[in-house]
Protein backbone atom coordinates (compact mmCIF):
# COMPACT_ATOMS: atom_id res chain seq x y z
CA UNK A 1 0.00 0.00 0.00
CA UNK A 2 1.42 3.32 -1.06
CA UNK A 3 1.55 5.45 1.68
CA UNK A 4 3.67 8.46 0.12
CA UNK A 5 1.58 11.07 -1.70
CA UNK A 6 4.42 14.03 -3.39
CA UNK A 7 7.63 12.65 -4.52
CA UNK A 8 10.54 14.75 -5.75
CA UNK A 9 10.86 15.37 -10.04
CA UNK A 10 12.87 17.61 -12.28
CA UNK A 11 10.00 19.43 -14.13
CA UNK A 12 10.51 21.58 -17.15
CA UNK A 13 8.97 24.60 -17.09
CA UNK A 14 10.07 26.43 -20.33
CA UNK A 15 13.47 25.26 -22.21
CA UNK A 16 15.98 25.60 -20.12
CA UNK A 17 14.10 26.15 -17.35
CA UNK A 18 14.25 22.61 -15.29
CA UNK A 19 13.37 22.41 -11.72
CA UNK A 20 13.61 19.85 -8.87
CA UNK A 21 10.42 20.44 -6.61
CA UNK A 22 7.52 18.18 -5.08
CA UNK A 23 4.69 17.06 -7.06
CA UNK A 24 1.76 14.46 -6.39
CA UNK A 25 2.51 11.01 -6.85
CA UNK A 26 0.95 10.18 -10.57
CA UNK A 27 -1.92 7.54 -9.94
CA UNK A 28 -2.09 4.64 -11.27
CA UNK A 29 -4.54 3.09 -14.02
CA UNK A 30 -6.51 -0.22 -14.49
CA UNK A 31 -3.68 -1.41 -16.63
CA UNK A 32 -0.68 0.32 -15.47
CA UNK A 33 1.66 -0.26 -12.38
CA UNK A 34 3.31 2.63 -10.20
CA UNK A 35 7.32 2.10 -10.44
CA UNK A 36 9.57 3.89 -7.77
CA UNK A 37 12.52 4.94 -10.45
CA UNK A 38 16.10 3.63 -9.19
CA UNK A 39 18.04 5.17 -11.99
CA UNK A 40 17.78 7.47 -14.63
CA UNK A 41 19.63 7.69 -18.48
CA UNK A 42 20.09 11.18 -19.90
CA UNK A 43 19.43 10.98 -23.40
CA UNK A 44 21.03 13.01 -26.12
CA UNK A 45 17.73 14.14 -27.27
CA UNK A 46 17.01 15.03 -23.36
CA UNK A 47 19.39 17.91 -23.88
CA UNK A 48 17.95 19.41 -27.09
CA UNK A 49 14.43 18.62 -25.50
CA UNK A 50 15.62 20.21 -21.96
CA UNK A 51 17.40 23.12 -23.42
CA UNK A 52 16.49 24.38 -26.72
CA UNK A 53 12.81 22.93 -27.66
CA UNK A 54 11.07 21.86 -25.05
CA UNK A 55 8.56 19.14 -24.15
CA UNK A 56 4.90 19.13 -26.27
CA UNK A 57 3.65 20.38 -23.46
CA UNK A 58 4.51 22.76 -19.93
CA UNK A 59 4.82 21.74 -17.07
CA UNK A 60 6.81 17.99 -18.38
CA UNK A 61 8.78 15.47 -16.53
CA UNK A 62 11.41 14.53 -18.97
CA UNK A 63 13.06 11.40 -18.82
CA UNK A 64 12.66 8.82 -20.91
CA UNK A 65 15.92 6.09 -20.05
CA UNK A 66 14.97 4.68 -16.60
CA UNK A 67 14.35 1.31 -14.49
CA UNK A 68 12.91 0.53 -11.38
CA UNK A 69 10.70 -1.19 -8.93
CA UNK A 70 6.98 -1.40 -9.29
CA UNK A 71 5.85 -0.04 -6.12
CA UNK A 72 2.05 -0.90 -6.85
CA UNK A 73 -0.32 -2.13 -9.67
CA UNK A 74 -3.79 -1.61 -10.68
CA UNK A 75 -6.22 -4.32 -10.60
CA UNK A 76 -6.25 -5.42 -14.32
CA UNK A 77 -2.77 -6.14 -13.94
CA UNK A 78 -1.42 -9.91 -14.09
CA UNK A 79 2.22 -10.33 -15.19
CA UNK A 80 3.84 -8.37 -12.38
CA UNK A 81 3.94 -7.58 -8.84
CA UNK A 82 4.95 -5.16 -6.77
CA UNK A 83 8.87 -5.63 -6.05
CA UNK A 84 9.69 -6.95 -9.23
CA UNK A 85 12.16 -4.95 -10.99
CA UNK A 86 12.19 -3.64 -14.42
CA UNK A 87 12.97 -1.50 -17.36
CA UNK A 88 10.11 0.90 -19.17
CA UNK A 89 9.68 1.12 -23.24
CA UNK A 90 8.74 4.84 -23.20
CA UNK A 91 6.57 4.81 -26.36
CA UNK A 92 2.70 4.47 -25.79
CA UNK A 93 1.30 3.57 -28.81
CA UNK A 94 -2.21 3.65 -30.42
CA UNK A 95 -2.03 0.09 -31.07
CA UNK A 96 -5.03 0.68 -33.83
CA UNK A 97 -3.35 2.93 -36.49
CA UNK A 98 -1.73 1.02 -39.67
CA UNK A 99 1.76 1.15 -38.55
CA UNK A 100 0.81 -0.29 -35.23
CA UNK A 101 -1.14 -2.82 -37.05
CA UNK A 102 2.20 -4.06 -39.24
CA UNK A 103 4.06 -3.83 -35.48
CA UNK A 104 5.76 -0.67 -36.65
CA UNK A 105 5.45 1.10 -33.20
CA UNK A 106 8.25 3.57 -33.22
CA UNK A 107 6.25 5.02 -36.32
CA UNK A 108 2.96 4.81 -34.92
CA UNK A 109 0.62 8.01 -36.16
CA UNK A 110 -1.07 8.54 -33.01
CA UNK A 111 1.59 7.86 -30.13
CA UNK A 112 2.70 9.25 -26.81
CA UNK A 113 6.01 9.24 -25.17
CA UNK A 114 7.14 9.25 -21.56
CA UNK A 115 9.29 12.12 -20.78
CA UNK A 116 8.31 14.09 -23.70
CA UNK A 117 4.62 14.29 -23.84
CA UNK A 118 3.73 13.03 -20.72
CA UNK A 119 5.69 12.67 -17.75
CA UNK A 120 9.01 10.62 -17.93
CA UNK A 121 11.60 9.15 -15.76
CA UNK A 122 13.37 12.17 -14.15
CA UNK A 123 11.03 11.52 -10.91
CA UNK A 124 10.86 9.32 -8.04
CA UNK A 125 7.87 7.37 -9.43
CA UNK A 126 6.11 7.01 -12.64
CA UNK A 127 2.82 5.03 -14.40
CA UNK A 128 3.58 3.14 -16.95
CA UNK A 129 1.23 0.40 -18.76
CA UNK A 130 2.09 -2.94 -17.88
CA UNK A 131 2.69 -4.26 -21.54
CA UNK A 132 5.23 -1.61 -21.60
CA UNK A 133 7.46 -3.53 -18.95
CA UNK A 134 10.39 -5.80 -19.42
CA UNK A 135 11.45 -8.09 -16.81
CA UNK A 136 15.10 -7.29 -15.30
CA UNK A 137 16.57 -10.34 -13.03
CA UNK A 138 18.47 -9.63 -10.23
CA UNK A 139 22.01 -10.08 -11.43
CA UNK A 140 21.23 -6.66 -13.92
CA UNK A 141 21.52 -3.63 -11.71
CA UNK A 142 19.15 -0.98 -12.13
CA UNK A 143 22.03 1.54 -13.42
CA UNK A 144 21.81 -0.79 -16.28
CA UNK A 145 18.54 -1.40 -16.57
CA UNK A 146 18.45 2.27 -17.17
CA UNK A 147 20.68 2.22 -20.44
CA UNK A 148 18.58 -0.93 -21.89
CA UNK A 149 16.24 1.54 -24.15
CA UNK A 150 19.22 3.47 -25.76
CA UNK A 151 21.13 -0.10 -26.60
CA UNK A 152 17.66 -1.40 -28.06
CA UNK A 153 17.26 1.68 -30.06
CA UNK A 154 21.04 0.51 -31.60
CA UNK A 155 20.20 -2.99 -31.94
CA UNK A 156 16.69 -1.66 -33.93
CA UNK A 157 19.04 -0.02 -35.95
CA UNK A 158 21.90 -2.35 -36.76
CA UNK A 159 18.94 -5.18 -37.22
CA UNK A 160 17.57 -2.96 -40.02
CA UNK A 161 21.20 -2.95 -41.47
CA UNK A 162 21.81 -6.70 -41.82
CA UNK A 163 25.26 -7.35 -40.12
CA UNK A 164 26.67 -10.66 -40.93
CA UNK A 165 29.62 -12.95 -40.25
CA UNK A 166 32.34 -12.03 -42.22
CA UNK A 167 31.13 -8.07 -42.43
CA UNK A 168 33.08 -5.21 -42.52
CA UNK A 169 31.93 -2.29 -40.67
CA UNK A 170 32.51 1.33 -39.88
CA UNK A 171 31.12 3.57 -36.47
CA UNK A 172 31.39 7.13 -37.08
CA UNK A 173 31.20 8.57 -33.74
CA UNK A 174 31.45 6.99 -30.29
CA UNK A 175 28.97 8.08 -27.77
CA UNK A 176 26.70 5.16 -26.48
CA UNK A 177 24.82 4.55 -29.21
CA UNK A 178 28.15 4.38 -31.51
CA UNK A 179 30.08 2.47 -28.79
CA UNK A 180 26.54 0.10 -28.46
CA UNK A 181 27.01 -0.20 -32.40
CA UNK A 182 30.32 -1.83 -31.84
CA UNK A 183 29.10 -4.25 -29.71
CA UNK A 184 26.37 -5.19 -31.51
CA UNK A 185 28.74 -5.84 -34.59
CA UNK A 186 30.84 -7.60 -32.62
CA UNK A 187 27.98 -10.30 -31.54
CA UNK A 188 26.74 -10.46 -35.02
CA UNK A 189 29.86 -11.30 -36.55
CA UNK A 190 31.42 -8.55 -37.83
CA UNK A 191 35.38 -9.40 -37.96
CA UNK A 192 36.47 -6.04 -39.25
CA UNK A 193 35.45 -2.78 -36.92
CA UNK A 194 36.68 0.48 -37.56
CA UNK A 195 35.79 3.85 -35.71
CA UNK A 196 36.15 7.26 -35.74
CA UNK A 197 35.68 10.18 -33.65
CA UNK A 198 37.66 13.09 -32.06
CA UNK A 199 38.18 12.03 -28.62
CA UNK A 200 40.86 9.93 -27.75
CA UNK A 201 38.86 8.56 -23.98
CA UNK A 202 36.32 7.76 -26.31
CA UNK A 203 38.25 6.09 -29.02
CA UNK A 204 40.40 4.16 -26.01
CA UNK A 205 36.57 2.83 -24.81
CA UNK A 206 35.53 2.21 -28.34
CA UNK A 207 38.93 -0.57 -28.31
CA UNK A 208 37.81 -2.02 -25.15
CA UNK A 209 34.40 -3.08 -26.50
CA UNK A 210 35.31 -4.60 -29.37
CA UNK A 211 36.61 -1.98 -32.87
CA UNK A 212 39.37 -3.86 -34.46
CA UNK A 213 40.72 -0.01 -35.62
CA UNK A 214 40.21 3.30 -34.03
CA UNK A 215 40.74 6.92 -35.93
CA UNK A 216 41.31 10.29 -34.56
CA UNK A 217 38.87 12.14 -37.36
CA UNK A 218 40.42 15.45 -35.26
CA UNK A 219 44.19 14.57 -36.48
CA UNK A 220 43.86 12.16 -39.53
CA UNK A 221 41.88 12.70 -42.40
CA UNK A 222 39.20 9.71 -41.30
CA UNK A 223 38.34 8.85 -45.01
CA UNK A 224 41.63 8.23 -46.56
CA UNK A 225 42.38 5.86 -43.08
CA UNK A 226 39.23 3.74 -43.46
CA UNK A 227 39.74 3.45 -47.39
CA UNK A 228 43.57 2.54 -47.18
CA UNK A 229 42.05 -1.25 -45.99
CA UNK A 230 39.15 -1.23 -47.88
CA UNK A 231 35.56 0.29 -48.20
CA UNK A 232 33.58 -1.35 -45.80
CA UNK A 233 30.22 -3.28 -46.36
CA UNK A 234 28.40 -1.40 -43.66
CA UNK A 235 28.75 2.23 -41.99
CA UNK A 236 26.78 3.41 -39.23
CA UNK A 237 26.82 6.72 -38.37
CA UNK A 238 26.25 7.76 -34.66
CA UNK A 239 27.38 11.20 -34.31
CA UNK A 240 24.70 13.55 -36.10
CA UNK A 241 27.54 15.66 -37.63
CA UNK A 242 27.40 16.80 -41.57
CA UNK A 243 30.83 15.80 -41.70
CA UNK A 244 29.75 12.27 -40.20
CA UNK A 245 26.99 11.56 -42.37
CA UNK A 246 28.57 12.78 -45.40
CA UNK A 247 31.98 10.72 -44.71
CA UNK A 248 29.95 7.60 -44.29
CA UNK A 249 28.54 7.46 -47.57
CA UNK A 250 32.27 7.58 -49.29
CA UNK A 251 33.61 4.48 -47.01
CA UNK A 252 31.16 2.42 -48.07
CA UNK A 253 31.82 -0.50 -50.52
CA UNK A 254 29.53 -1.15 -53.92
CA UNK A 255 26.27 -2.91 -53.37
CA UNK A 256 26.95 -1.41 -49.29
CA UNK A 257 24.85 0.08 -46.47
CA UNK A 258 24.63 3.20 -44.79
CA UNK A 259 22.77 3.02 -41.32
CA UNK A 260 21.70 6.83 -39.99
CA UNK A 261 21.24 6.61 -36.35
CA UNK A 262 22.50 10.12 -35.16
CA UNK A 263 20.07 12.95 -35.84
CA UNK A 264 21.13 15.94 -37.91
CA UNK A 265 21.35 19.33 -36.53
CA UNK A 266 22.38 21.63 -39.22
CA UNK A 267 21.83 21.10 -42.79
CA UNK A 268 23.59 18.41 -44.96
CA UNK A 269 25.36 19.22 -47.98
CA UNK A 270 26.84 16.58 -49.91
CA UNK A 271 29.03 17.50 -52.59
CA UNK A 272 27.94 16.17 -56.26
CA UNK A 273 31.13 13.19 -56.48
CA UNK A 274 30.14 11.78 -52.86
CA UNK A 275 26.57 11.77 -54.21
CA UNK A 276 27.97 9.81 -57.24
CA UNK A 277 28.91 7.18 -54.63
CA UNK A 278 24.96 6.78 -54.06
CA UNK A 279 24.54 5.82 -57.58
CA UNK A 280 26.98 4.46 -59.17
CA UNK A 281 28.10 2.21 -55.91
CA UNK A 282 24.42 1.68 -55.68
CA UNK A 283 24.55 1.94 -51.85
CA UNK A 284 20.98 1.52 -49.62
CA UNK A 285 20.59 3.97 -47.11
CA UNK A 286 18.94 3.31 -44.08
CA UNK A 287 17.22 5.29 -41.39
CA UNK A 288 16.14 3.85 -37.94
CA UNK A 289 14.19 5.70 -35.36
CA UNK A 290 13.35 4.06 -31.68
CA UNK A 291 13.38 0.27 -30.46
CA UNK A 292 10.10 -1.49 -30.79
CA UNK A 293 8.73 -4.18 -32.59
CA UNK A 294 6.32 -6.95 -32.83
CA UNK A 295 5.76 -8.53 -29.94
CA UNK A 296 5.78 -4.74 -28.30
CA UNK A 297 7.95 -3.60 -26.91
CA UNK A 298 10.12 -5.68 -29.29
CA UNK A 299 12.62 -8.04 -29.70
CA UNK A 300 15.57 -5.75 -29.26
CA UNK A 301 14.16 -5.55 -25.30
CA UNK A 302 14.29 -8.86 -24.60
CA UNK A 303 17.88 -9.10 -26.42
CA UNK A 304 19.32 -7.19 -24.96
CA UNK A 305 18.55 -8.38 -21.21
CA UNK A 306 20.02 -11.88 -22.80
CA UNK A 307 22.93 -10.41 -23.32
CA UNK A 308 23.33 -8.55 -20.79
CA UNK A 309 22.75 -11.77 -18.64
CA UNK A 310 25.47 -13.86 -20.79
CA UNK A 311 28.29 -11.17 -20.78
CA UNK A 312 28.01 -10.65 -24.20
CA UNK A 313 27.05 -6.46 -23.97
CA UNK A 314 29.34 -4.86 -21.84
CA UNK A 315 27.51 -1.58 -20.03
CA UNK A 316 29.59 -0.42 -17.16
CA UNK A 317 32.64 1.29 -18.88
CA UNK A 318 30.07 3.43 -20.70
CA UNK A 319 29.04 5.09 -17.51
CA UNK A 320 30.66 8.29 -17.00
CA UNK A 321 29.15 10.20 -14.48
CA UNK A 322 26.82 9.06 -11.87
CA UNK A 323 25.01 12.24 -10.54
CA UNK A 324 21.71 12.52 -8.02
CA UNK A 325 18.42 14.15 -8.94
CA UNK A 326 19.35 17.12 -7.27
CA UNK A 327 22.22 17.83 -9.32
CA UNK A 328 20.05 17.71 -12.98
CA UNK A 329 19.02 21.21 -13.38
CA UNK A 330 22.80 22.19 -13.29
CA UNK A 331 24.55 19.01 -14.89
CA UNK A 332 22.49 18.81 -17.92
CA UNK A 333 23.41 22.77 -18.49
CA UNK A 334 27.73 21.48 -18.32
CA UNK A 335 26.70 18.70 -20.82
CA UNK A 336 24.71 21.30 -23.65
CA UNK A 337 27.58 23.42 -23.58
CA UNK A 338 30.44 20.74 -23.60
CA UNK A 339 31.67 21.80 -20.05
CA UNK A 340 32.02 17.98 -18.88
CA UNK A 341 32.97 15.11 -21.07
CA UNK A 342 30.56 12.17 -20.98
CA UNK A 343 29.01 9.42 -22.39
CA UNK A 344 26.25 8.24 -20.93
CA UNK A 345 25.12 9.60 -17.65
CA UNK A 346 22.98 8.32 -14.77
CA UNK A 347 20.54 9.51 -12.25
CA UNK A 348 20.94 7.48 -8.94
CA UNK A 349 17.90 7.93 -6.94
Amino acid sequence: MMTVSTMKAAVLHAPADLRVQDVPVPGCKEDEVLIQVKAAGICGSDLDRVMVTGTYRFPTIPGHEFSGVIAAIGRNVTKFSPGDRVAVAPILPCFSCDFCQQGHYGQCNNYNYLGSRTDGGFAEYVAAPERNLVRLSDNISYEHGAMVEPAAVTLHGVMRAGIKAGDSVAVLGCGALGLFAIQFARILGATRIIVTDIAEDKLALAQQVGATQVINSKTDDAVKAILASGAVDITIETAGVAATQVQALEVTQKHGKVLYLGTAHADVTIPPHVFEHIIRNELTLLGAWNSFSAPFPGREWFAIIDYIQNGSLVMQPLITHTIKLEDLPIFVKDMKKRVVSYNKVIIKM
